[in-house]
């Protein structure tokens, strides 16, 4: 059974909530883009996908990405099930950073590290619809938020697009972000939790995967960079030829949680991130980006987590491909500048192409 959304927005809940250190009032709906047999459905809080179905290769429709029922479970979730996170996805160690000789202190939410932007990050906030186009070969929608000078601890007002596109059986994501008034670090990045055997299907393990990154980020113990790249060669990181996830990650103690430094880094023009196949159900999902690295994470934190019709969530159900800026560049000069001077506008590009192989 599918999660029962609606073509548009079918409900619509109020709750208060506290933003910009007074009480409002938003709205929270569930949004649909459909072209054909394939449909997505969305959420403004996070700007958030809840849904993904397209067919697999007996023509039967499925919804392909992890996730929940209810606006309030969304509300409550720590998992960031299909947000846009940021101002700054991934890690900052230590919860800080120096910026032009000035110390910037965040507000930590992963023990001493901020994680996706602050316990308040922009997948846990209501972001306005600007655009909802449902009509014609390639319906999208676009949802915006004003981010303020010191919101979580970062400087300087921000304003923030999300825009999803799509166009046969493919979708779009173009995030955007302008510095108002002062330099601040910006690092978007969309956090679906994919199974290309239905977001029910059971753990993710026997998807075979490329990762086109010859390299990763060393991390810590907490998950944070030591500014060092590693060759992947020789270890359970390497997927620069396909494989099955579930043939490596015996040699990690949990799974796959690390940042891919892309062949070829930040570019003008996408380049191909990251391939999946899932033999059983034929579907290939293939992310490009315009962006140097790529996050693989493979849900190990999920644990007894209640879904989409009761479905139970366990480790490895799911698989993260967020592309993205490198994690904690912000204490890492060495790594590609995050930093987006006032005026300018940071554009992070991602389009997911799925196609059915035999």
């Amino acid at each position: 059974m599918q999660n029962p959304l609606p073509l548009f927005c079918f409900l619509v809940f109020a709750f208060w909530v506290v933003a910009n250190g007074s009480e409002s009032k938003p709205e929270i709906g569930f949004y649909e883009l459909k072209t054909g047999d394939f449909s997505v459905k969305f959420t403004n809080w996070g700007a958030r996908v809840v849904s993904l179905v397209l067919p697999n290769k007996h023509g039967k429709l499925e919804d392909i990405v992890l996730g929940y029922d209810s606006v309030e479970e969304y509300v409550n979730d720590t998992t960031y099930f299909g947000a846009t996170v940021g101002r700054v996805a991934n890690r900052i160690g230590g919860a800080q950073f120096i910026l032009d000789g000035t110390l910037y202190k965040l507000i930590a939410n992963a023990g001493n590290d901020t994680l996706h932007g602050g316990p308040k990050g922009f997948g846990r906030l209501v972001w306005k619809v600007k655009k909802h186009h449902n009509e014609g070969h390639s319906p999208y929608i676009t949802f915006t938020y004003h981010s303020f000078d010191g919101e979580q601890g970062f400087p300087g007002n921000l304003s923030v697009s999300v825009t999803y596109t799509l166009t046969g059986h493919n979708m779009a994501v173009k995030m955007k972000a302008k510095a108002l008034n002062k330099a601040t670090p910006v690092n978007l990045a969309h956090h679906s939790y994919w199974n290309l055997g239905g977001h029910n299907s059971g753990d993710i393990l026997s998807n075979e995967i490329q990762i086109f990154g010859s390299h990763i980020t060393l991390v810590d113990k907490n998950l944070i960079p030591t500014g060092k790249l590693a060759s992947v060669k020789g270890t359970p990181y390497d997927f620069l030829k396909p494989a099955s996830i579930g043939s490596k990650i015996k040699g990690l103690p949990n799974g796959y949680n690390i940042n891919y430094a892309l062949d070829g880094g930040a570019s003008k023009k996408l380049k191909t991130a990251a391939i999946v196949y899932d033999k059983k159900s034929g579907r290939v999902m293939e992310v490009l980006t315009n962006q140097p690295g790529v996050q693989f994470y493979t849900a190990y934190y999920l644990v007894n987590v209640k879904g989409k019709d009761g479905f139970v969530y366990q480790p490895q159900a799911g698989l993260c491909l967020e592309t993205q800026g490198f994690p904690d560049a912000v204490n890492h000069p060495n790594f590609p500048s995050q930093i987006l001077a006032p005026g300018k506008t940071y554009v992070h590009e991602m389009l997911i192409k799925f196609t059915i192989k035999g």
